[in-house]
């Protein structure tokens, strides 16, 4: 029953902080810390983003296969297709290139959370004083930015491999910065964290280990993941279109406040 409610936790953990830009990744790693889980969990948690991805497929897969099937005919298929593959580019290169410095950092929690809670603090003052500046959009669609714009929002991803650093932080701000209207960034967000998450969740499959008695676990915490995941997406751009990312901005500098507390404790 422990293990149970665990993973419910972890997941509901997982499907909130995914597509927020509050870092999924600090949230996961906070919450085993305050759980006291051991490494047993580590290929748990890599597992359950995969359950966030599918909730992005199932509310976008009209435009994912429209795409698809497009692409032997129609040049805006292609050029949507491209610009998720110019996008993503950066952050695979970045990613292979700091993995193992990376891995040290997390799986060392006298390191992580002191990182995580800077990360968030900073990260919440940023988020506040770029969406004070931010240019009048110029972009308005998610689905039909030009390539260059696509490039310029996957470097931004690449802030993303930081622990505490939230990808679609990084990328709807970036994108704002770029002139991309607020809401179009948004989609292309989550266009864009498909091939991301499924690419870095594999990834670090490579060297998890699942444990035998963990398919029940696994599967209670896909399914709650993927579930909060899709209520997530479905209020996220309402919100974002209404009141930006500042609530989030705020968010993170408690968050991040509250987490140096505790470890001075």
């Amino acid at each position: 029953m422990h293990d149970i409610l665990t993973s419910i936790i972890l997941g509901i953990v997982e499907g909130l902080s995914e597509f927020l830009p509050i870092s999924s990744t600090a949230h996961l790693l906070v919450t085993e810390n305050l759980l006291g889980l051991d490494d047993s969990w580590e290929a748990f948690t890599v597992v359950i983003q995969l359950g966030a991805v599918l909730a992005v497929v199932a509310i976008y897969f009209q435009t994912f296969w429209k795409a698809l099937i497009g692409l032997p005919s129609s040049a805006e298929a292609r050029c949507f297709a491209l610009g998720i593959v110019i996008a993503l580019l950066p952050s695979v290169i970045a990613g292979l290139a700091l993995k193992k410095f990376l891995d040290r950092v997390l799986l060392n929690p006298a390191m992580a959370m002191p990182f995580i809670a800077a990360c968030w603090i900073i990260g919440g003052i940023v988020i506040l004083a770029l969406e004070r500046i931010a240019p009048k959009p110029r972009w308005f669609k998610g689905d039909k930015l030009p390539l260059l714009k696509a490039f310029q929002i996957g470097c931004c991803q690449i802030l993303s491999i930081i622990p505490g650093v939230s990808r679609s932080g990084a990328t709807i701000l970036g994108g704002e910065m770029l002139g991309v209207e607020r809401r179009a960034a948004t989609l292309f967000t989550f266009y864009l964290s498909v091939p991301t998450m499924m690419g870095a969740t594999l990834l670090e499959l490579k060297g998890a280990h699942l444990s035998h008695g963990q398919g029940l676990d696994i599967a209670i915490g896909f399914a709650v993941s993927f579930a909060v995941a899709w209520m997530v997406i479905r209020q996220f751009l309402n919100i974002v279109a209404r009141y930006g990312l500042s609530p989030f901005g705020w968010y993170r500098i408690a968050a991040g406040i509250a987490l140096a507390a505790w470890l001075m404790i």
